[in-house]
């Protein structure tokens, strides 16, 4: 279903929708300037009976394998503003640390979307539903299903929000850069 990374092609964004127990993931790569493929997408899982300090140990690990499978140029990472669950904004926060440390360390550019921007960017509209990003998600990237489970449709939603604004976001760059005025 997925395949091997095009080494003459182009950007390869690795979208993460961070979570403890569940953490989305899939590596994408640009083929044109408005197509992408599926390189691997799933969801890493931790057992909640296992101490913290192994779950986040492991969910590391992983990430970190990720990364070094793809070698992404950039590695886009769900930003998230609210949760109405303490414990689950808590464990949310630690993956979303840990990936965005792991990139960072790793020499990826690193980004955070808000959902709103990711559904907007891939759906064309800010306030589409699960069912919405995955079926855009599907068309975009040529699949011949739904992308499941929901978590591996949130991380390529990222990855293809991503791939739409980094033109502009290196604009962006390089108009300041010639100002001197830096980021």
């Amino acid at each position: 279903m997925f395949v091997k990374r095009l080494e003459t092609e182009g950007l390869v964004v690795l979208g993460i929708d961070p979570g403890l127990t569940r953490c989305g993931y899939a590596a994408v790569q640009a083929t044109g300037p408005n197509s992408a493929v599926a390189l691997s997408m799933g969801v890493i899982r931790t057992p909640a009976t296992d101490p913290l300090p192994k779950r986040l140990a492991e969910l590391r690990h992983e990430l970190a394998e990720l990364i070094d499978e793809f070698r992404p140029h950039a590695v886009a990472v769900e930003q998230v503003f609210f949760q109405t669950n303490v414990r689950t904004a808590m464990s949310v926060g630690q993956a979303s640390g840990l990936a965005l440390a792991e990139a960072w360390a790793c020499g990826c550019e690193v980004v955070q979307y808000t959902p709103n921007q990711v559904k907007g960017a891939v759906a064309g509209w800010g306030a589409a539903d699960k069912t919405q990003v995955q079926k855009m998600v599907q068309a975009r990237l040529g699949l011949s299903t739904v992308p499941k489970p929901p978590d591996a449709a949130d991380a390529a939603a990222l990855a293809l929000c991503h791939l739409a604004m980094a033109p502009l976001r290196s604009r962006v760059a390089g108009v300041l850069a010639a100002q001197g005025t830096g980021s």
